[in-house]
């Protein structure tokens, strides 16, 4: 309720941290009435899936380092990349269908990749989770040898049915929305 409250703080300071997430603050009680809101607390829409998370800021324990775990843990984009953080919000995410673009972020085709990556996302929204898998991280390698992929077979695009673990890989050339389009398509039927 208090614009200039330690709360308030700490959220600016989070908004702060992660620039690409757009936040707002509002003490309206028609802006919280019409997204059913209670005061102090954060509230995370996904775009990915539009569900949202909340959490209760009342409890005076609540950090910006705890909001921004929270908001990393949670946000769940078009495109998602996976790290030892956002793992968490992947496995719990209500997606039952994982596709994974398993790449190198340092290659001069990475931009092109993610374009395409990104826009066959939108094609999907709210039934596929879509993700990155960067080689780079170390973090990645049990996944990408989970998949059976070497460096030397990306770019790659692996599916995952997380009920029955059922799956499949496709080692590319490019990364084009057609491609990513029928390899999603011949998997789901």
């Amino acid at each position: 309720q208090e614009p200039e409250s330690p709360e308030a703080s700490q959220f600016r300071l989070t908004a702060d941290r992660i620039p690409e997430v757009p936040f707002g603050l509002s003490t309206s009680p028609a802006v919280l009435s019409h997204y059913g809101v209670e005061a102090n607390t954060v509230t995370l829409f996904r775009m990915v899936d539009n569900q949202r998370k909340d959490l209760d800021m009342s409890n005076n324990d609540i950090d910006a380092e705890k909001m921004t775990r929270f908001i990393r843990i949670n946000e769940l984009r078009l495109v998602t990349e996976y790290t030892p953080v956002t793992a968490i919000g992947v496995m719990q995410s209500s997606f039952q269908l994982h596709l994974l673009l398993v790449t190198d972020k340092t290659s001069p085709k990475y931009p092109e990749q993610i374009r395409s990556y990104r826009e066959a996302a939108e094609l999907f929204r709210g039934k596929v989770l879509f993700i990155l898998v960067d080689i780079n991280l170390k973090s990645n390698e049990r996944t990408v040898s989970f998949f059976k992929l070497t460096k030397s077979q990306l770019p790659a695009l692996a599916i995952f049915n997380a009920p029955d673990e059922e799956q499949d890989v496709l080692t590319l050339d490019e990364v084009s929305v057609k491609r990513v389009q029928d390899f999603c398509n011949s998997f789901i039927e």
